[in-house]
């Protein structure tokens, strides 16, 4: 009896060394994601009122994890029943994450001035701040969506050949680290800012340690969003490019001789610039055939 018992306590921690190294390879390969994903989600976090970022950010995070009980169930029965599905969506991924990051690089490249000039500080009235904020709430929850797609997909196909109970585990796991993670790194950006201005009151405007670190802190905040903002472009493009390198066994072909990450980088921007040339064209003949 005691044998049995410890033998299935030996079993256990079997399973959980194998959930954990399975989730750290998951993880890993779901980083470019995140990194997108953190950058988003700064974004649509900041520019309220100081009292508002933390209950704005504790709406998309409830946001996000509705988003993720939504997506596990159907994820597993796509594993469990049509496994042959999970490549074609992880491909569909792809190109999204490819032409949203070619997106971002020719909106920077052809249309930076515009959205410079498109920025204006007004006055809202309680009701438009309201509007304002629901909007923006709606927006990352939907953003945060198709993202979540991506990184449960992408996470469940590293544990596609695994029995359903370590793939149910495994992406539970990256999903819930993923929602963590993200939204409680995002918390300490939004607030880095206002921990300066405290410091640099506490100063009392006087030179020192205090209004040093305030100052830097209040500075570093814009610089770190962009960053990310840059991180995660490149970093769906590459996981953009991973996803078809590994998939399809023709365009691994091509690049094998290149080192991966560069092989990845072109892949993924070549299928990111194609789509978004795709999309132009058919915007283009959308509009003209309303016109008519």
């Amino acid at each position: 009896m005691a044998s049995g018992f410890f033998a299935l306590f030996d079993d256990i921690a079997v399973l959980m060394d194998d959930v954990a190294a399975m989730s750290k390879v998951a993880t890993r390969k779901t980083a470019g994601i995140l990194a997108d994903d953190l950058a988003v989600n700064a974004e649509k976090a900041s520019g309220f009122i100081s009292s508002r970022e933390l209950p704005v950010l504790w709406k998309i995070t409830k946001g996000s994890l509705l988003n993720k009980l939504i997506i596990l169930p159907v994820a597993f029965l796509l594993s469990a029943y049509l496994p042959v599905a999970i490549v074609p969506i992880l491909l569909v991924g792809g190109v999204y994450l490819a032409y949203e990051g070619a997106e971002k690089i020719y909106e920077y490249l052809f249309h930076r001035g515009k959205a410079k000039r498109k920025v204006a500080v007004t006055e809202m009235t309680e009701a438009e701040a309201l509007g304002y904020e629901k909007k923006k709430i709606k927006s990352a929850i939907v953003v945060d969506f198709i993202l979540s797609v991506e990184i449960v997909i992408i996470a469940l196909g590293t544990v596609v050949d695994e029995p359903i109970n370590i793939q149910i585990v495994v992406v539970s796991v990256v999903a819930l680290l993923a929602t963590i993670g993200v939204y409680g790194l995002v918390a300490l950006l939004v607030r880095m800012d206002d921990a300066g201005y405290k410091l640099i009151a506490a100063s009392n405007d006087k030179a020192g340690i205090s209004k040093s670190i305030g100052t830097a802190l209040v500075k570093t905040l814009p610089v770190l969003i962009r960053a990310l903002g840059v991180i995660g472009t490149l970093a769906m493009i590459l996981v953009a490019g991973g996803i078809f390198v590994h998939n399809i066994h023709f365009i691994h072909d091509l690049v094998y001789a290149l080192p991966t990450i560069l092989g990845e980088f072109i892949v993924g921007l070549l299928i990111g610039l194609v789509s978004l040339l795709v999309f132009k064209l058919f915007s283009k003949a959308v509009g003209k055939n309303n016109e008519t």
